[in-house]
């Protein structure tokens, strides 16, 4: 049972049990905008350097794992 709630700010809120065990909610939701942002940047990409349809759909796959391409490359760079 919650015993009271504050809210500190749009991304963090405390919640305080009855037994004054603490709990932090955060909200994640910025992540999913840059993710958002990035797959479409990927998919205009990909799928304008596609020499046919099928290197296409390969390509919109690919805008998926975005991110998993970035820290491959990110990683090369690094420790390469």
């Amino acid at each position: 049972m919650k015993k009271r709630r504050k809210k500190n700010n749009k991304n963090l809120s405390i919640t305080i049990n009855k037994d004054n065990k603490t709990k932090f909610h955060h909200n994640p939701a910025c992540g999913g905008a840059i993710y958002g942002v990035g797959f479409i940047g990927a998919v205009i990409y990909y799928i304008q350097t596609a020499t046919s349809f099928w290197m296409g759909v390969l390509g919109f796959l690919k805008a998926i794992v975005w991110p998993a391409f970035l820290v491959y490359e990110l990683l090369k760079f690094l420790l390469g």
